[in-house]
């Protein structure tokens, strides 16, 4: 099983400060104490100087995190507040069948609601769920087949 971890990391920030990522470690043990054997992808392992890229550096590492969040069986969404970069992600992922899990306190955000098929208050909540199997259950779920047409799309 591989699983991107999403979240804010600059967010609003208008400068260059990062938001706090020790949520990454707290969500990796949860992951490898119930799927030992899962790849845990994390943007910021794979760019940990990336707040210092030059431009070209910056469209790479952007763009290859999106193409790998859209090849993930799981995308978990840490989400305290709203995040460009995150959403994108969520997007892709969703698009591409994977499962999205968003832990969230932004329960009523149309975005997280479309896309995630598990929106959780906090990181104890996504413990709790991997625990007591509902999160293994969901990942047994086919994916939701889409609803509508997306914009642009054109066809019957």
């Amino acid at each position: 099983m591989r699983v991107f971890l999403a979240g804010i990391i600059q967010g609003s920030n208008s400068g260059r400060e990062l938001h706090d990522q020790s949520y990454r470690e707290r969500l990796k043990t949860v992951i490898r104490h119930y799927w030992p054997d899962a790849e845990v992808i994390c943007p910021i392992d794979l760019h940990p100087t990336g707040i210092d890229y030059d431009a070209a550096q910056q469209r790479e590492a952007f763009f290859s995190l999106v193409g790998t969040a859209a090849s993930v069986d799981l995308l978990v969404a840490y989400l305290p507040q709203a995040s460009l970069g995150t959403a994108i992600e969520m997007w892709e992922a969703y698009h591409h069948g994977s499962a999205v899990v968003a832990i969230t306190p932004m329960r009523e955000n149309w975005v997280v609601n479309f896309l995630a098929r598990a929106v959780l208050p906090s990181i104890d909540a996504f413990e709790a769920c991997a625990a007591d199997g509902r999160l293994a259950a969901m990942l047994a779920e086919p994916a939701p087949g889409r609803v509508g047409r997306l914009v642009g799309e054109r066809g019957g």
